[in-house]
């Protein structure tokens, strides 16, 4: 769909609901409902985790699909590149990537994505239409014995509703060209209710090169009741593609690079907002089907998910070929399915009240194609890594509860996890294997009911998280053809925590707890250089602080501090700092709801320092934003006025420290070579138009490259318009 075509699209489909709309009689009501205002003592099995329901971020203004992960206290995402990229995420210390360590369900669903062409556990939510969420669950730490691969930080599960009250549409333009039409509907067939929903979307963002994002997401869910059973199946798709503008380095834009302009060789000073590689971007696709069947005290579960990512790259610009440049693709091609099944049944032995559950499930990943390939312009010029691979794990677990007093309560629970991986096919022989590992993870919980109100809890859990199985079974390194270390397949992590929790105090939600988390190892496949990064053992230690507060029927705030102290166990002290393990976040916000269905509100987030190296010599800057929304319901109609970067913050959605090096850099030409250069590029229209200098023959001894802040700088200010209708 072109931007004309999108354009006309909501022109029509705007007049057509206008006169629907204008039809109508009913007033149509408004009610929020806060999902963290709900009850979770003797419930929950920690302080530090919740559930947020529509209300919560249906009044948030959002930047973008990935910022639904911020309605969980203390998680923050940012973005380095495109639109269509998965998030990169952070909580309690940990720099998540774009999701190792930190695990995401949809309607029962994984998301994250094992042995990932572009980095493990990739986590990429673009395929979720937000207006469909119905809530966020979460939890933090390794405590949730139903919860196994990447669930170290934590995890959450995304819930769609199985109905709306109304069908909708939704209509939104903004600054930078963006455009953005969605609804839904619900209707009752069968004898059950038929959910469908629907968005596409056109940006081309504030960068100097148009992002030109075109999305398309669409869900299909069909609920049925039956006497004692109840079914739901699930359909998801999703497309995109875009072009990105990737992190660049500091120096390009404060000291300028030597490039080939219409007037010679001369000195560029990059904007802030600009680019080195103008052929970098992606496209995904993902069609998924998911099945649910709740009976009695049993639930089962099963799903099905296909998926295509293609994506280019360039963070390292002329570092390793002076000539073509650095520009890589990296390719995942594969399908997915699986299920699970738990049962939960209540006990009484020697007087004392015990709930039970267990459970299992079982995953397989048939990775056809997973690849990372030199290229220039977007075309292949050469194979670093070209893999199929295969994964399977089943694991299972119980889990008791038993109530010593009537306040009193200790729940006990162990994980069994066990993988099967190989690799089929490799570009180097050498790298075709296959392995398998096992894992326990027991748990426990202790808490106490001080009053009604306030609950208190003790939590230690051991978690894992697996390694791309590609560096599990590694014999030659694909970058220095030498032998290379292998990386074990399932790495142990342990957390504990004590947190307390108090509700009801006057509208007063609050919660805190201090936690530490034990990695064993960090050892990752880097895929985009194709090898093993290792890394030592580390620690986390932190305290977090959460509140919600419903002021009068009218006013609600709510805020979420974090400090974490991240450091590497095995190194000395001058340098054991983790880069990009954030020190402290914080976010705040408030919701104000007048009587003639008008509503504002006001979001704060911050997200402060972090070590760029092990020395702590080079930090990133903290990160502040404000956002804003305004909300007016007119009859069937609600306007929406979004102001993101309300401020127009000058600071940077992520900061890197590395190496690289820019064009041209190092070289020396003096005037003579010069001028035959000019004439050469004057007279070659070959040479001319070739962005990578090719006439520029390296010296004897490559020059090194440059270690420099590479960074993404915030959007600026931008303003969005939506217009709903409701039926």
């Amino acid at each position: 769909m072109t931007k004309n075509s999108l354009y006309l699209t909501f022109g029509l489909v705007f007049s057509t609901l206008s006169r629907l709309a204008a039809a109508q009689q009913e007033k149509v009501e408004e009610v929020l409902v806060w999902g963290r205002q709900a009850d979770r003592n003797d419930d929950a099995l920690s302080a530090s985790e919740g559930l947020v329901g529509y209300s919560d971020f249906s009044t948030r203004p959002m930047l973008r699909v990935g910022d639904l992960v911020e309605v969980i206290p203390g998680m923050i995402a940012t973005q380095h590149s495109g639109s269509g990229k998965a998030n990169q995420y952070f909580l309690r210390g940990f720099n998540l990537d774009h999701g190792t360590d930190f695990a995401a369900f949809v309607d029962g669903a994984p998301a994250n994505q094992r042995s990932h062409g572009h980095g493990h556990g990739y986590l990429d939510l673009n395929f979720i239409i937000p207006e469909t969420v119905e809530h966020v669950s979460y939890s933090k730490g390794p405590y949730a014995v139903d919860r196994g691969d990447f669930a170290i930080a934590g995890s959450s599960s995304i819930k769609t509703y199985d109905q709306f009250e109304l069908p909708f549409v939704n209509l939104t333009v903004g600054s930078y060209e963006y455009a953005r039409i969605s609804g839904g509907a619900s209707t009752n067939v069968f004898s059950g209710d038929l959910l469908f929903a629907g968005e596409a979307q056109s940006y081309n963002g504030p960068w100097v090169l148009d992002e030109d994002l075109q999305k398309y997401s669409a869900l299909a869910k069909y609920t049925k009741n039956y006497v004692q059973h109840r079914l739901q199946i699930v359909l998801n798709g999703y497309h995109s593609a875009w072009a990105s503008t990737d992190q660049i380095p500091m120096r390009a834009v404060e000291e300028g690079y030597l490039t080939f302009t219409e007037n010679g060789l001369e000195r560029v000073f990059l904007p802030r907002r600009g680019n080195i590689d103008p052929d970098l971007g992606g496209e995904t696709t993902r069609a998924s089907a998911a099945a649910t069947l709740q009976s009695g005290r049993m639930n089962l579960s099963a799903y099905a998910i296909h998926y295509d990512f293609d994506l280019f790259s360039n963070f390292t610009y002329f570092l390793s070929d002076p000539i073509r440049g650095d520009q890589f693709e990296q390719v995942d091609n594969r399908l997915t399915f699986g299920g699970a099944g738990e049962y939960n049944f209540v006990r009484s032995v020697g007087g004392l009240k015990l709930e039970n559950r267990f459970g299992g499930e079982f995953r397989h990943d048939d990775v056809g194609e997973i690849g990372l390939f030199p290229t220039q312009r977007r075309k292949r010029i050469g194979v670093k890594r070209n893999d199929s691979v295969s994964i399977d794990s089943v694991a299972g677990f119980v889990e008791s509860t038993v109530y010593w007093r009537p306040r009193l309560r200790m729940t006990l629970g162990t994980r069994v996890d066990h993988m099967k991986y190989r690799v089929r096919e490799s570009f180097i022989a050498e790298n075709v294997g296959r392995g398998g590992d096992t894992i326990v993870s027991p748990k426990v919980t202790l808490a106490w009911s001080a009053t009604d109100d306030v609950e208190l809890y003790v939590n230690y859990g051991a978690g894992f998280h697996s390694n791309d199985v590609r560096g599990a079974v590694i014999n030659i390194d694909p970058n220095t053809k030498r032998a290379a270390d292998k990386t074990p397949p399932l790495v142990r992590g342990h957390g504990a925590e004590i947190g307390v929790r108090a509700t009801s105090l006057a509208g007063l939600n609050l919660t805190a707890a201090g936690f530490w988390v034990d990695l064993d190892s960090e050892l990752v496949f880097v895929g985009d250089a194709g090898g093993t990064e290792r890394n030592d053992s580390t620690r986390r230690l932190g305290v977090e602080a959460e509140a919600l507060w419903r002021v009068t029927d009218w006013l609600t705030l709510d805020t979420s501090v974090t400090w974490v102290k991240g450091r590497f166990l095995d190194a000395p002290a001058g340098r054991n700092r983790i880069p990009n393990a954030f020190e402290n976040t914080l976010s705040a916000g408030a919701t104000w709801t007048a009587s003639n269905n008008l509503s504002m509100t006001v979001r704060l987030r911050h997200l402060g320092p972090a070590p760029l190296t092990e020395d702590n010599a080079v930090r990133s800057d903290p990160t502040t934003t404000v956002n804003l929304r305004l909300e007016k319901r007119l009859g069937s109609f609600k306007l929406g006025l979004d102001i993101l970067n309300l401020l127009d913050s000058k600071d940077n959605d992520i900061s890197y420290f590395y190496e690289s090096r820019l064009p041209n850099e190092g070289r020396r030409i003096g005037s003579a070579r010069w001028q035959r250069l000019k004439s050469a590029k004057n007279s070659n229209s070959d040479l001319a138009g070739n962005r990578t200098f090719p006439h520029l023959q390296p010296l004897p001894t490559p020059p090194p490259g440059i270690e420099d802040i590479h960074f993404h700088p915030l959007e600026p200010r931008m303003v969005r318009f939506t217009i709903s209708t409701y039926f």
